[in-house]
């Protein structure tokens, strides 16, 4: 479990250094492996804001669902989900916490909880060596997903951000809810079909 706080400038400033060092389209540049950093304490002036996360997919590959719970320092709470055909559970992982992020206005410190270990660590650990490798893993494979990675990075910049990992469907009542989110979303969708 990370409890650090990240800088989403910080990792979007090396992002776009990095995409300036390999060719690529115009509007991507390249990025340091320092790219996110801690830092020591939030920003006074940020309003806290709390992001419960969760994705998945059944069968995977197959239907997806994502959802998120804003809740902000006031205590108001937002819900938001979706569906997507023919994703992955990594997907919709990412997807719950960009959708989440994306709907924010103005720069907040935001605890995401997210039972996805692989959201948790690409965010606290991976990204960086990830971006400076050329978005290859350790074993020079391709990053999978990076064009939500990206997005994601973008969604992140403004923001001061904890990521918490949390035991999925287990005790914690909002990663719960967040999971009964999903669902609906996939079974809404499903009737669509």
């Amino acid at each position: 479990m990370s409890s650090n706080i990240l800088s989403g400038e910080a990792l979007w400033a090396a992002y776009i250094s990095d995409q300036s060092k390999r060719p690529a389209p115009a509007r991507r540049r390249k990025v340091q492996p320092t790219a996110l950093q801690d830092t020591p304490t939030a920003s006074p002036s940020l309003s806290p804001v709390e992001m419960w996360t969760d994705g998945g997919c059944s069968p995977n590959p197959g239907l997806g669902g994502w959802a998120v719970i804003l809740r902000a320092s006031g205590g108001q709470e937002r819900e938001f989900s979706g569906a997507e055909p023919g994703t992955t559970n990594n997907r919709m992982e990412l997807m719950a916490a960009i959708q989440g992020l994306e709907r924010l206005t103005s720069p907040c410190l935001v605890t995401i909880h997210t039972d996805s270990e692989y959201l948790e660590r690409g965010v606290s650990s991976r990204l960086p060596g990830w971006i400076a490798a050329g978005w290859r893993t350790a074993s020079k494979k391709p990053v999978l997903n990076r064009d939500l990675w990206e997005r994601l990075i973008e969604a992140l910049r403004p923001h001061q951000v904890v990521i918490r990992w949390t035991k999925g469907h287990a005790t914690d009542a909002m990663n719960i809810r967040a999971d009964r989110l999903v669902s609906a979303a996939r079974l809404q969708a499903s009737d669509r079909v």
